[in-house]
């Protein structure tokens, strides 16, 4: 493809409360055996981009460790590659990612070395499939300065927390609006843009120069009357994993046939960094219905309408129901887990009672160790 990759992974996220506090959110367990980012990674890949840089900083260990190799994601070793970005001091700079534009900025080697005429943005918080040829395609036939991938969102759902834009009749970007206090259109943007290589550059370095450091607000917004931004519909299946109950849904989602079969059973595939593990055992006892159950665990109880992930342990005459058991996780005797989400390496001992009343309980009972 001509193009080259960079997603962006850097951001601090407080609406995932306690779940960010010690990763990042594009190291977020999702279906059982994924992370985050391996959409977007799987994306790059399967659209032939051979050359993708990551920009990551808050709470980074594990997302740098996930990773470690590019082998997962087949990723070009002669002529391409799998490059992780993180804040570095140096002779003329010593702040962290200021922003979005920032984080480009501080590694503009990357692009000003690389040949390809495109360049693909994502970030690394969002489950979707997409073929950024396609996009391409787009962007080259508008003859577009920067093309931005929007979605449709239903007209009862609130988006005021997303990017909205309004467009013409040609899909040219008229009005662009960050996390509006009040929305006027229910078209949001997907955080994936596609811009030439040179302008992107040109623009990186005004923003630098004039010390504005958020890609949307200084680059997006701030040309959409100079500069010629359309935006290309997204049909499929998207979803940002920004908040708690987002994350929910989209972890109970791949509990539906039909979405599992678009991400698991349809070409293209979904790729990520793989562990050697045992599958899952079932004891004498056990009892499973409609939930997914992840390599390495063992299950002793009842696991209903729920996500569990690798290397858990289910004790006997548990019960765990519309749940996400993170990886790692120790359920004792007796445990009953209803609307919660239960944080990876923690120990849930016996006989407790954990349901979520009023929203998705987040447990964290000895979730102290090193969380993946």
């Amino acid at each position: 493809m001509r193009a080259i990759g960079i997603i962006l992974a850097g951001g601090n996220n407080h609406r995932m409360k306690e779940l960010s506090a010690k990763r990042a959110v594009g190291a977020m367990p999702i279906a059982g055996s994924f992370r985050a980012i391996d959409f977007a990674l799987s994306n790059m890949s399967n659209s032939h981009i051979q050359k993708v840089a990551v920009f990551t900083q808050y709470n980074a260990r594990s997302l740098n460790e996930h990773l470690s190799s590019s082998k997962w994601w087949d990723f070009g070793r002669k002529q391409g590659g799998l490059f992780v970005f993180t804040p570095a001091v140096t002779a003329d700079n010593s702040l962290w990612f200021r922003g979005t534009a920032d984080a480009i900025y501080q590694n503009l080697d990357y692009l000003k070395s690389s040949h390809e005429p495109y360049v693909v943005i994502g970030s690394a918080d969002c489950v979707y499939k997409l073929d950024y040829n396609r996009v391409l395609e787009y962007h080259i036939e508008k003859k577009a300065d920067i093309t931005v991938v929007c979605k449709d969102m239903p007209a009862d759902m609130k988006v005021e927390r997303y990017g909205t834009v309004k467009m013409n009749e040609e899909c040219k970007i008229l009005e662009f609006e960050e996390k509006p206090i009040v929305a006027k259109s229910n078209t949001i943007s997907c955080g994936i843009y596609v811009i030439r290589r040179r302008l992107l550059i040109e623009m990186i370095e005004r923003c630098a120069e004039e010390d504005r450091y958020d890609f949307v607000r200084d680059v997006l917004i701030r040309y959409k009357d100079q500069k010629d931004i359309y935006g290309y519909k997204l049909k499929s299946y998207w979803k940002n994993i920004s908040t708690i109950e987002d994350y929910f849904a989209a972890n109970m989602d791949f509990l539906e046939e039909d979405v599992r079969d678009y991400f698991f059973r349809q070409y293209p595939e979904i790729y990520s960094k793989v562990d050697d593990l045992p599958p899952a055992k079932f004891n004498t006892g056990a009892h499973i219905s409609n939930s997914l159950i992840s390599s390495g665990t063992i299950v002793n109880g009842s696991v209903e309408n729920s996500v569990v992930f690798r290397k858990t342990f289910i004790g006997n005459n548990c019960t765990i129901k519309n749940s996400i058991i993170l990886n790692d996780v120790y359920i004792g005797d007796n445990s009953y887990i209803e609307n919660c989400i239960v944080e990876s390496h923690g120990t849930v001992r016996a006989n407790s009672y954990h349901k979520g009343e009023n929203g998705i309980e987040i447990v964290l009972e000895n979730s102290d160790r090193y969380v993946m």
